[in-house]
């Protein structure tokens, strides 16, 4: 069990049925009244944001989440195809419980793959992924200001924003915790 005076970012625990992980916290003593610990929780599942505010004497069950390493293979429609690099066992799952991360995830790539108990909830790829460019406006020659983008779609299908420079057919890496370009490939 987990007080609520053990509190400290990054660890998740269980609370009326929902996992919730720990983004920010901060023990209050008032001057006049009791202690009390102010949190802003992530719901792990949801992805929900809430403030909540806790007595210090509070107990929660810690929820452990499993981190398994899995190597994406192929889609069919709304069901994604996972494998484990152990077993080589494969494990179908929804696009709804995937989650807004696998859009720089092409095939035969490794990720992390979420779960809280047996139940998949999302994935984490890696921090940086090259990818291809498919489709972009052709970059004009002598037009080198800085800090100017323009669109450009990857081979994920996924649409970013690239320097004037980058044309269809390049390289390039990019940072999957943001969705920015970070340099050519």
């Amino acid at each position: 069990m987990l007080s609520a005076g053990d509190f400290r970012n990054g660890l998740t625990f269980d609370m009326d049925g929902n996992v919730f992980s720990i983004v920010e916290f901060q023990h209050v003593k008032p001057g006049k009244g009791a202690a009390f610990v102010r949190t802003k929780l992530k719901n792990v599942i949801t992805g929900a944001v809430v403030e909540k505010t806790f007595n210090p004497t509070d107990k929660f069950p810690v929820a452990y989440i499993e981190r398994q390493d899995m190597q994406y293979l192929y889609n069919d429609g709304d069901i994604y195809y996972l494998m484990d690099k152990e077993s080589f066992d494969q494990l179908p799952v929804s696009a709804a419980d995937i989650g807004n991360n696998f859009r720089f995830v092409k095939e035969n790539m490794d990720i992390k793959v979420l779960s809280y108990k047996g139940k998949v909830f999302g994935i984490e790829p890696p921090t940086f992924v090259e990818l291809q460019i498919t489709e972009t406006e052709p970059g004009i020659k002598g037009d080198t200001a800085t800090n100017v983008t323009k669109p450009a779609k990857l081979e994920t299908g996924t649409e970013i924003r690239v320097p004037l420079f980058i044309n269809e057919g390049d390289m390039i890496r990019v940072d999957t915790r943001t969705g920015e370009y970070m340099e050519r490939a």
